[in-house]
């Protein structure tokens, strides 16, 4: 998917992050430039991307939630993020649009990358996320969502599905932006 052979970002590449991304030529290439400091090979491993979130995440345990996080931004499902992957995950993560947020949060929920997300799924997530909620901040959250189990009841009920029942991603995006 992306350049991992030569140290120069191919035109290709740069053409298509100019199109699907706000950023500019010259922040791409500064990006680039950066990303292969960081990463000599071109890619980022799971490992190297846990590391990164630990940094942001030092008094949590970040691990769980970087995982999810990667598989939501590996793409082509390789293992590794590229280059254009990390800008595209930053792009959409960052700057946006709403519906293109929704669907990389939709992706995040769908561990097992069906097109569904159930409730044993947006569980899993909201565990993941509390371990990185400090113990002494879950303690103030509100009755009805201060552990994992009861934020995953409460997003569950938005949708208004039973807990066999799936919601697809169309459910999803249209659920979040009328309400």
């Amino acid at each position: 998917m992306g350049n991992t052979t030569s140290s120069a970002l191919s035109k290709e590449i740069l053409d298509d992050l100019k199109l699907t991304t706000i950023f500019t030529e010259t922040e791409i290439c500064q990006w680039y430039e950066n990303f292969q400091k960081q990463c000599p090979t071109g890619r980022i491993t799971p490992e190297e991307f846990e590391q990164i979130y630990t940094r942001f995440f030092p008094e949590s345990d970040a691990a769980s939630y970087a995982r999810h996080v990667f598989r939501s931004f590996d793409t082509n499902d390789d293992g590794t993020l590229d280059f254009k992957e990390y800008i595209i995950a930053l792009h959409m993560t960052s700057t946006g649009k709403t519906t293109r947020k929704l669907e990389w949060a939709f992706s995040l929920f769908d561990v097992d990358k069906n097109g569904y997300i159930s409730k044993t799924e947006v569980t899993e997530i909201c565990q993941s996320i509390f371990k990185l909620i400090p113990k002494e901040e879950q303690s103030k959250l509100p009755e009805d969502e201060n552990t994992p189990e009861k934020r995953a009841n409460k997003l569950w009920a938005f949708f208004e599905k039973k807990d066999n029942e799936r919601l697809a991603e169309g459910e999803f995006i249209k659920g979040v932006i009328e309400n």
